[in-house]
C-alpha cells in the first residue's frame, strides 16, 4: 500500500485519439487504464442513437479498442474502467464478453447501472425529456473491482470517478475518508480531459514541444496525494502551468461537488516532483452534498443557418440590405428565432480577396422543419441575383436540422438507484452517502497586498497570465491564473468583475460570479446564460466557451511594466 497507484487515461472525450489506450498500455507501466467518453452533448447523440435501436446508446469505439487491446491488457495486469456505456452499460458489458469471447481472453466484466432515470423523468417532475441521467459516483466502480473485475463500464458517473473508485479500491478507503478522497478527485478532474494535461490547449503552448502529446498519468498514494505524469518520450509536458489550467477546467468555486465528497480546490498545493512530473498534496474533503445533479437532454426544435461573404466598400450597407430583403421574404412566416453576426475579418486595401471579406451569419431556429429548413433556404438563395453586389455564400444552405437543449436538475441521492453488477452477474445495491452536507459558498477570502508599480504599459493580458474556459450546460467559466506572487497581487485586484465585463462586452449584460483561489493563484469566473441552453442548441459562435479565456488573453489592458 505504500506504492502509489498508477492510474492513465486514454480519452477525454468520444471521438478522441483512437491509438491512445495501445500507447498507454505499451508506453509503461500502470495498474489502471480509465476512460471519459461522456459529456453533455455525447449524453444527446447516445439518446437519439437509443431511439434508433434501444439495444445501442454506448460509446461503440471503446468496444473496437478493446477488441484491438483486450489481450494486452490482460496479459500486462492492466484493470480498465470507463464510463463508456454511456446510457446502456448493460448492452456494452453483453458485447465485451462476446469480444472476449471471440479472443479467447479470459477476462472477468462487470459494469454499474442505476443513472439512468428517463423512465422515472415524469414522477421526479422532469418533463419531457430524451435523456435523463444522475451523476453517480466511485463506490459502485470500487465494488466492482473488489470482486475481482478486469473491466469495469459504468453509464453517467462524474468523470473523477472512474479515477477515485480503482484507488479506493485498492487502499480500501472507507466512504469518510473525504481528505484521500478528495485528493484522487483532483488527480481525476486534472488527467480525466486526456492530453488538456499535458500540454493540449494550453495558454503557453509556444514554450514548449507540444508535438502529439502523450496521454496524463495520475501517481496516487494512500493518502489521496498523488504526482501527474506521462509516460516517458512521449509529446508534451506537464507542468504546474498545465495542471492549473486543467483544475480550473469547467468548475465554480472553491467547493466541487460530487456525489461521493466535495473537494476543496482552495485547498491544494502544486509542486514540481521533477521533469514532467507534478504533485497534488493538501487537498481537503467534505460531505457530499445529499443531492445529484442529472442531466437532462431533450429536442428543441430545428436550425439552420448560412453565411453571406461581404466583400470590400460599404460592408455596413451590405449586411443591412441583405438582412432586409431575407427577413421581408420570412415576413409570411418568420422563424421563432432569428440571429445574426456579422465578423468584420476585411481590412482596407487588402492583398487578397479573402482579406477584403467580412462574414455575415445568420442562423434560425423553429419547432417547424419547413420553415428552419426550405423556406429559409429557398428564401436565402433566391436573393443571389438580387442583392448587393459581389454576392456570395460560404456554403449553400441545407434541410434543416434537429438541435438539442440541455438542462440540470437535481435529485435526492436516496431516490437513484446505484447498482453494481458483478462478474457473475449478482447485483449489489451501492447505498447513498450516509453523511451530507449542503453545498454552500466559502468565506470570501481576502485580497493580497496590492502590486503598485507606477510605471505600465498596455499589452495584450495573457503576457502576464494564463486561462483556460470552457461550458457546463447554458453558463461558461474562465478561469485565470498567475505564474508569480507578483503577477497574482496586481491580477486579484485589477482583474475584478467590473473589468472582466468591460473587456469581454459580450458578458455585460450578464451575471458572472467571481471566485478567488489562493493558492493557485487563479480566479474562476463564472458566467451565466452565455451559452444559451447548452452546445447543442449551438446557441453562439464557440457554443462550448472553449476560446472564450483566449479571448479574454488577447485584450489589452495597463499593465505594470516589471511584469512584462
Amino acid at each position: 500500500m505504500s506504492t502509489p497507484l498508477r492510474i492513465g487515461n486514454a480519452s477525454g472525450f468520444y471521438g478522441d485519439r483512437f491509438s491512445a489506450v495501445r500507447e498507454m498500455l505499451t508506453g509503461g507501466p500502470l495498474d489502471v487504464l480509465t476512460g471519459d467518453y461522456l459529456a453533455e452533448l455525447t449524453m444527446l447523440i447516445l439518446g437519439r442513437d437509443r431511439m434508433k435501436d434501444p439495444d445501442r446508446g454506448y460509446a461503440k469505439t471503446f468496444l473496437r479498442q478493446m477488441e484491438e487491446n483486450l489481450s494486452l491488457a490482460k496479459e500486462k495486469g492492466v484493470k480498465i474502467v470507463a464510463n463508456a456505456g454511456g446510457l446502456n452499460p448493460a448492452g456494452l458489458a453483453g458485447a465485451l464478453r462476446e469480444l472476449a469471447a471471440k479472443l479467447g481472453a479470459d477476462v472477468a466484466i462487470a459494469h454499474v447501472e442505476g443513472d439512468d432515470l428517463l423512465q422515472r423523468a415524469e414522477e421526479l417532475n422532469f418533463g419531457k425529456t430524451l435523456t435523463a441521467n444522475a451523476y453517480l459516483g466511485a463506490w459502485g466502480i470500487a465494488e466492482c473491482l473488489n470482486a475481482g473485475a478486469d473491466i469495469v463500464v459504468t453509464g453517467r458517473v462524474t468523470d473523477a470517478s472512474v479515477i477515485v473508485g480503482p484507488a479506493a479500491a485498492h487502499f480500501g478507503w472507507a466512504r469518510d475518508d473525504y481528505d484521500a478522497l478528495a485528493g484522487a478527485v483532483a488527480a481525476g478532474h486534472v488527467i480525466e480531459c486526456g492530453t488538456q494535461a499535458t500540454g493540449g490547449n494550453y495558454a503557453f503552448f509556444t514554450e514548449h514541444e507540444i508535438g502529439v502529446p502523450g496521454f496524463p498519468i495520475a501517481e496516487i498514494s494512500a493518502d489521496g496525494s498523488g504526482v501527474i505524469t506521462k509516460h516517458p518520450g512521449t509529446g508534451g509536458v506537464v507542468n504546474i502551468g498545465t495542471v492549473t489550467a486543467q483544475l480550473l477546467y469547467e468548475i465554480t468555486g472553491a467547493r466541487y461537488a460530487g456525489p461521493d465528497v466535495t473537494t476543496r480546490f482552495d485547498t491544494l498545493t502544486l509542486a514540481d516532483d521533477g521533469p514532467d512530473r507534478v504533485r497534488i498534496t493538501g487537498v481537503t474533503g467534505e460531505p457530499p452534498p445529499p443531492t445529484l445533479k442529472v442531466c437532462l437532454n431533450g429536442l428543441g426544435g430545428f436550425r439552420n443557418e448560412t453565411t453571406f461573404v461581404l466583400t470590400g466598400l460599404d460592408i455596413e450597407a451590405k449586411a443591412v440590405l441583405i438582412k432586409e430583403q431575407l427577413e421581408g421574404a420570412l415576413k409570411a412566416r418568420p422563424p421563432a428565432e432569428v440571429r445574426w453576426t456579422l465578423a468584420r475579418t476585411d481590412r482596407p486595401d487588402a492583398e487578397t480577396e479573402q482579406q477584403a471579406s467580412a462574414l455575415l451569419h445568420v442562423a434560425v431556429k423553429d419547432a417547424d422543419p419547413e420553415v428552419a429548413g426550405r423556406a429559409f433556404s429557398g428564401a436565402a438563395i433566391e436573393l443571389a441575383l438580387a442583392s448587393y453586389p459581389g454576392f456570395h455564400v460560404t456554403a449553400p444552405p441545407t434541410a434543416a436540422s434537429p438541435y438539442g437543449v440541455y438542462r440540470a436538475a437535481f435529485v435526492d441521492a436516496r431516490e437513484v438507484p446505484h447498482v453494481a453488477v458483478l462478474p457473475d452477474g449478482s447485483r449489489r445495491d451501492i447505498a447513498p452517502a450516509a453523511e451530507t452536507l449542503t453545498l454552500s459558498d466559502v468565506d470570501e477570502y481576502g485580497l493580497p497586498a496590492p502590486y503598485t508599480q507606477a510605471q505600465v504599459r498596455r499589452a495584450p493580458l495573457g503576457k502576464v497570465i494564463g486561462a483556460r474556459s470552457g461550458d457546463k450546460g447554458g453558463n461558461a467559466n474562465v478561469g485565470v491564473w498567475a505564474r508569480s506572487d507578483e503577477a497574482w497581487r496586481w491580477l486579484a485586484h485589477r482583474l475584478t468583475v467590473t473589468e472582466f465585463k468591460l473587456l469581454l462586452p459580450e458578458t455585460a449584460d450578464l451575471e458572472v460570479q467571481r471566485h478567488l483561489l489562493p493558492n493557485l493563484r487563479a480566479i474562476n469566473f463564472v458566467v451565466e446564460g452565455i451559452l444559451g441552453e447548452g452546445v447543442a442548441s449551438q446557441a453562439r459562435f464557440d457554443p462550448q466557451a472553449k476560446a472564450l479565456g483566449e479571448w479574454l488573453r488577447s485584450r489589452e489592458i495597463d499593465i505594470p511594466e516589471a511584469l512584462l
